[in-house]
């Protein structure tokens, strides 16, 4: 009799959040996600926890969490395709909060055997991660580490460290406190993956630390193609991309609206310290197919931003361009 196969680290993860839930009246619920999402959404970064109690961290875990997992998710698959047979042995996770970054790495290296350790200031968010976590399949997860830390100047990580990422965290930060985050990443990292939010604040936070990185003497793999100074004019439009997300009831009540799904708008950059190399070119807009030809906006290396054309002469390019999708590499065949 064969064992049954572990459920996908979505499903998983979806269950374990519905059951935050049980027992907290939906309303209230509602209350606490909008009045953190007004927290975050602030201009002014802290130097304290943003979430308070197990309510507060339970209603925006079930909340943000599978949004998170997924851009995470998304970012990470971009990297894998440039190191497909590079595999970490350590990951940590800086302000990880409740731990939606690391049930990402666990899914994009189930059978990696690596050691996961989440670093937050906030004591109710690792403690929730660590119950979350206990009922995942991945054994990374199970047997993680949640250090209660301050995010920030005077963080030190093992060096060196496999993987490090670092999501959504930065804008909570003041400026020198993220820039201390940034370059301990890029200092023990082997491979640093950032994600932040897909709007013109967050990719600014990327952008900069995009500079940081390659300053650093690290390689960029994704999603840019080359390492030299971004083409995106400041202020002028932002790089950025999206991850689908199965919409909970929670959702739908503090949204409105009844699509089943939304999709979470992200930045992100992948960096490493060892032999690896970027895609030629990235699709930065949704490809747009008309009749016999495909439009595809790159980001590339040779020619900065630039559009191309893929007509229906061209064959298995073009049946490959109309397959393609914002955020992918391109050509196809490079991955």
């Amino acid at each position: 009799m064969h064992a049954p196969h572990p459920a996908p680290a979505d499903e998983t993860l979806r269950t374990a959040l519905a059951g935050l839930l049980d027992g907290l009246p939906p309303r209230q619920a509602a209350r606490a996600v909008e009045r953190l999402i007004a927290n975050y959404r602030g201009r002014t970064p802290t130097d304290a926890p943003v979430l308070r109690d197990r309510s507060d961290v339970a209603a925006y875990a079930a909340y943000r969490m599978p949004a998170t997992f997924e851009a995470v998710r998304a970012a990470l698959a971009a990297f894998r395709a440039r190191v497909p047979d590079w595999t970490p042995a350590s990951h940590i996770d800086i302000g990880g909060g409740t731990g939606a970054a690391s049930w990402a790495v666990a899914a994009a290296w189930p059978d990696g055997g690596h050691t996961t350790t989440v670093l937050d200031w906030a004591e109710p968010a690792l403690a929730l991660g660590r119950e979350l976590a206990g009922q995942a399949d991945a054994e990374a997860l199970r047997g993680a580490q949640w250090q209660r830390r301050a995010i920030g100047d005077g963080l030190a990580l093992p060096d060196p460290t496999d993987l490090v990422t670092v999501s959504y965290v930065l804008g909570e930060l003041t400026e020198a406190d993220r820039h201390a985050v940034v370059d301990e990443a890029a200092r023990t990292a082997r491979a640093v993956v950032l994600v932040e939010p897909g709007t013109p604040d967050g990719f600014a936070r990327v952008r900069e630390a995009r500079d940081r990185f390659t300053a650093a003497g690290l390689t960029l793999v994704a999603p840019c193609p080359h390492g030299a100074a971004c083409p995106i004019e400041p202020g002028a439009d932002w790089c950025h991309f999206a991850a689908r997300v199965s919409r909970s009831s929670l959702h739908r009540q503090v949204k409105g609206g009844s699509l089943p799904y939304e999709d979470e708008k992200f930045s992100y950059v992948a960096a490493v310290r060892f032999p690896a190399a970027p895609a030629p070119s990235r699709v930065t807009r949704h490809p747009q197919i008309r009749k016999g030809q495909v439009l595809l906006d790159l980001c590339t290396a040779d020619e900065g931003l630039t559009r191309r054309t893929v007509t229906k002469r061209q064959g298995p390019l073009y049946r490959a361009a109309r397959d393609t999708v914002w955020g992918d590499s391109w050509p196809p065949a490079e991955d």
